[in-house]
């Protein structure tokens, strides 16, 4: 096992440790199960034995019935609690899986979720850890139960024929090579299943979130062609799943154990007949068989199931594994994933260790000798930028799309990570500031607004947590927002649907205004937040930005004019390079 496969194994086993002693309860009640599986062929063989003596009418035949009456109900009893409490437990694991997982996608980069389809996100959510559940469940008391019952069983064999047991072992090498051959086919049909059902949801996320862009195209039809040829892909994959599992336990199930079963009848009869079997001792024989082949179909499925569980895991450790966002304190060092330092490029001055909050922020922002690329395959966004925009000063960003100017401006928050350089709040690098220290002191109002399902008090409040309904009532009023929420029927309590379908682009975007001034920030980022809006929302926002920007470092970016006529300073890009207009042209970094 490899060092890689090590650590994952523990980290699935530590997933067990909050539940030990029910686990330790659940083995316990699968490991009575199987000895008492293994008692009740005794007390067969004991009542025929009785029953061929003449001695039909024997009080031991009756003690013999109540004793298997008592074990099947005990059995009854313990396969109640391991079958309830079992799930009970792998429920609580995948719960604790979905909630290290859900914890940990919100640490993650942006670069993470550039490159992730939101389907595929959720399918590691759903599918995948209900898989690992069921494994986590019955992968360790099935094994128990069938290995105990197993080596229970040709242990009992042995003992009662020798000759007759060892025949029947000829059979099981090639049983169990069988079964390791087409484990390994198995991983892999089930390792391909799971990426195709990634596909069918992230194809259903994609058509049902742009469902209106599709109906407004006429493309109804195209989307469902796209859906059959996803499905397709999926239903050929467990095609192959089926297929390989019907070979597989067909030839173990049916093609092994009845060849196992009738090799002991053939067998057995000869030695019946010469005398050197008898009948008790056969009729138990056949049945102690039925014990050791019984679970070696079940142990394929069991097989089965860990290729399913074992599959969701490792896609589960994929992401767990994936680098979230640099911790405080730490420098970026190297440029294997995005955003770090590449060799031969230096961070400009060295990071302060200390508190990750930052006290008392002016809003000072420096960009010192900045280059920015999204991977080293890729190249510059930014190269070597220089400028410093002062507290409460009000800068426009303007230039051609696509230069650059939101890339820019997301290396602030530290979505992204500088390549090389440095970007200094207030003198203080931002990569020895905790992330949500830094971002708590900026605030972003963005052309495409989310708002979340729910009220619109909800959505304001996500500026600020716990806010009281004065402080909700009051940044609205601050965004112009407040006339429009009470004329609506609910007013603040009024639902407005997922990502808030119900409001227009200009009542969405008065919202996310308000969310922001809740949040108070000592920073300002303003992407295209009015570029899609017509003159007299414009207007109404244009006003608002305006209050919500007195006093607080602001960064603009937009193309029109009536959006950064009030700029105290414009920064314009020109390719890798920006220029300042501040009456006369000026160049700040070549």
């Amino acid at each position: 096992m490899s060092h890689a496969s090590k650590t994952r194994f523990k980290k699935f086993i530590s997933y067990y440790k909050p539940y030990r002693f029910l686990f330790a309860a659940d083995v316990a009640a699968a490991v009575t199960v199987s000895a008492l599986s293994l008692i009740l062929p005794f007390c067969v063989r004991r009542v025929t034995a009785l029953a061929l003596g003449g001695k039909g009418g024997d009080p031991g035949i009756f003690t013999m019935a109540l004793l298997m009456l008592g074990l099947v109900i005990i059995q009854t009893g313990c396969a109640l609690f391991y079958d309830h409490k079992g799930h009970v437990m792998g429920a609580r694991m995948e719960r604790d899986m979905r909630n290290d997982l859900f914890a940990h996608y919100q640490r993650l980069p942006f670069s993470f979720f550039d490159r992730e389809k939101t389907g595929t996100i959720i399918s590691r959510l759903t599918g995948d850890l209900l898989s690992i559940a069921e494994l986590a469940h019955h992968g360790p008391e099935d094994i128990i139960i069938y290995l105990a019952t197993f080596t229970g069983a040709l242990a009992i064999l042995m003992k009662i024929n020798l000759s007759l047991a060892l025949a029947v072992c000829a059979f099981l090498p090639f049983m169990f090579g069988f079964s390791y051959v087409y484990s390994r086919k198995l991983r892999s049909v089930f390792s391909q299943c799971y990426e195709k059902i990634a596909g069918v949801n992230a194809r259903i996320e994609d058509s049902i979130s742009g469902i209106r862009t599709v109906k407004s195209f006429g493309n109804e039809a195209l989307e469902i062609a796209r859906f059959k040829k996803t499905n397709e892909e999926y239903f050929q994959s467990r095609a192959s799943i089926y297929k390989h599992e019907a070979r597989y336990y067909t030839t173990i199930g049916t093609l092994f154990t009845q060849l196992i079963l009738v090799s002991t009848v053939v067998l057995g009869g000869m030695k019946l007949s010469g005398a050197s079997l008898e009948v008790e001792d056969f009729i138990s024989f056949i049945l102690y068989v039925n014990y050791l082949t019984a679970p070696i179909p079940q142990l394929a499925r069991i097989m089965g199931q860990y290729q399913q569980g074992i599959s969701g895991f490792n896609r589960f450790m994929d992401v767990m594994d994936t680098a979230g966002e640099t911790p405080v304190g730490e420098t970026p060092v190297g440029e294997t994933p995005v955003g770090e330092t590449p060799a031969g490029e230096t961070p400009v001055g060295e990071i302060r260790r200390g508190r990750a909050a930052p006290v008392g922020v002016k809003g000072e922002v420096e960009f010192s000798a900045v280059s920015f690329r999204y991977s080293p395959e890729t190249d510059y966004i930014l190269k070597d930028l220089s400028f410093t925009v002062k507290s409460g000063e009000y800068a426009a960003l303007t230039g051609p799309s696509g230069i650059g100017k939101t890339t820019l401006c997301s290396l602030i928050p530290r979505f992204y990570e500088v390549t090389s350089g440095s970007i200094l709040l207030d003198g203080r690098d931002i990569r020895s500031i905790g992330l949500e220290s830094l971002r708590k002191h900026i605030g972003i109002v963005r052309q495409d607004v989310y708002l979340f399902a729910g009220t619109i008090r909800e959505n304001i409040a996500y500026g600020k947590p716990g806010a009281t309904g004065e402080e909700i009532v009051r940044a609205a009023k601050q965004a112009n927002a407040h006339d429009f929420i009470t004329a609506m029927p609910g007013g603040y309590d009024a639902l407005i649907g997922p990502q808030g379908v119900t409001l227009s682009g200009g009542q969405r975007q008065r919202l996310s205004i308000a969310r922001v001034f809740l949040k108070d920030p000592a920073i300002l980022i303003f992407d295209e937040a009015t570029s899609a809006l017509d003159y007299e929302s414009e207007r109404i926002i244009q006003e608002s930005l305006k209050r919500l920007s007195q006093g607080r470092t602001s960064f603009i970016i937009a193309h029109r004019l009536s959006t950064i006529k009030d700029a105290g300073r414009t920064l314009v890009f020109d390719g890798q390079e920006i220029r300042e207009q501040n009456g006369s042209e000026r160049l700040i970094r070549n």
